[in-house]
């Protein structure tokens, strides 16, 4: 049957955001031809993230945590650059650039996958498979070639007016391959290209991100939730929620590490832990902001515990919940610190008390007399204080249970030169000072048990 979606596609977005009731009202008076294409009509059916944005852009990038429908967004979009109103009517491009990491995963997820074009497309637009040439044909006489990230040479030559590329992110030689698929974009009055990807900190996404030429959408693996199975979305959950990995595979979320920092996101996610054993010792230790007002930093407050039984090298550390607080007044931080050591059972509050000097022990004593309390003066900066905990963690000699996100992501930024993000690194110097105090000091002062002679 040959459907012409025209006069539907125009309404078809604004009806899908209707309540229901109006839905079905509108639904119940299509013919049966329209009835017939609507399944092919993705802006009916389409998440807000699976549409293109407006407006004069070069690149659109689909930013999504695993299964958030980035695929499916990418197919159903090379058709409205390839289908005119009939089948063999033009559409917008006629040359199109599939790219995927290799020619077996363009192949596998872009054209025959679930949410790939042969998929998405309705009985007399589907494209024809030509396997020798590597090519999809079109029944209007457009074309896609399929090439290989692995071989950015391949594409020296080629030229497009449209092009998908799929999981950029993770291509090994992906400046390569983006650069000699941008050489290749000129033909037509207006070559685009849609990146679906699950984001990495690969450059050549943060650069592509950076030019004023990209839009950007984002979802995280749950927005595409009714087209998941229940159980995958109960153990990826279960699994991952709350960690680094999490945040990018589920939550879509860019996670940056800073060149030469002191952590790196394979680290972290080396340090990840479920349980936690008997602890001997549990600290509280608080970076106390400079000021409390509207704008200013956060007062850092990380508890941490330890098994400190036996020789140090045996020693291990679990950062147990970062309790950070954007506080309006100092009162309202040394709240938030007394009421984690209460939470977690704590021996004792550390806190800097260079900026502050005896005025942080004082707003704790206002609170809870009797807290035990240890002040601690900084003589190094905080980039120096930082590096011996980085190599606590290349030692394996440190745990994080899950929510600590903001914490990592801080820890990502730090460098041997300074901090690279906005603001202080206020999480970060409350972990720096709690490690310090558990495995760093407390190893300094340990005594090997004598023999006893009988």
């Amino acid at each position: 049957m040959t459907f012409d979606p025209a006069p539907l596609r125009q309404g078809a977005a604004r009806l899908a955001r209707q309540n229901p009731e109006k839905v079905r009202y509108a639904v119940a008076g299509f013919s049966d031809r329209e009835i017939a294409g609507l399944p092919f009509l993705f802006d009916f059916w389409a998440l807000p993230h699976q549409l293109p944005p407006g407006g004069s852009w070069r690149t659109w990038v689909i930013l999504g945590g695993r299964g958030a429908g980035k695929t499916r967004a990418g197919s159903e979009w090379i058709r409205t650059q390839v289908e005119g109103p009939r089948p063999k009517d033009p559409g917008r491009a006629k040359r199109v650039a599939l790219l995927a990491e290799t020619i077996d995963q363009a192949r596998e997820v872009m054209v025959f996958g679930d949410s790939g074009i042969m998929a998405c497309s309705p009985p007399d637009r589907k494209p024809e498979w030509i396997a020798s040439r590597r090519m999809l044909l079109w029944p209007n006489g457009a074309t896609a070639q399929l090439f290989s990230a692995h071989e950015p040479e391949s594409l020296r030559g080629p030229q497009f007016d449209c092009a998908w590329a799929d999981e950029l992110a993770k291509w090994k030689r992906g400046e390569e391959a983006w650069d000699m698929l941008q050489f290749g974009m000129r033909l037509g009055d207006d070559p685009r290209c849609c990146v679906t990807t699950t984001p990495r900190n690969a450059p050549v996404l943060t650069n592509l991100i950076a030019q004023s030429s990209t839009v950007k959408t984002h979802a995280p693996t749950s927005a595409n939730r009714a087209n998941l199975a229940k159980g995958f979305m109960e153990e990826v959950q279960r699994r991952y929620e709350g960690t680094r990995l999490g945040r990018q595979e589920l939550e879509g979320v860019l996670l940056q590490d800073a060149e030469g920092a002191l952590w790196t996101s394979a680290m972290i996610e080396a340090a990840q832990a479920d349980e936690v054993p008997f602890l001997d010792r549990i600290v509280v230790a608080v970076d106390p902001a400079v000021s409390s007002h509207k704008g200013s930093d956060a007062c850092g407050i990380v508890v941490v515990g330890a098994t400190t039984k036996g020789p140090p090298a045996d020693w291990r550390a679990w950062v147990l919940e970062d309790a950070t607080i954007q506080a309006a007044s100092p009162l309202e931080w040394a709240k938030a610190a007394l009421d984690a050591r209460k939470r977690h059972a704590a021996d004792r509050v550390l806190a800097e008390v260079n900026q502050g000097g005896a005025l942080v022990e004082t707003v704790l004593r206002q609170i809870d007399s009797q807290v035990p309390f240890k002040a601690l003066r900084a003589s190094q900066g905080k980039a120096l204080r930082a590096e011996p905990i980085a190599a606590l963690y290349e030692q394996d000699k440190v745990r994080h249970l899950r929510g600590l996100g903001k914490l990592e992501d801080q820890m990502c930024l730090m460098t041997a030169q300074g901090f690279r993000g906005r603001g202080s690194p206020d999480r970060v110097d409350a972990l720096v000072w709690a490690l310090h105090e558990l495995l760093i000091e407390g190893a300094g002062s340990w005594q090997e048990p004598r023999m006893r002679h009988l």
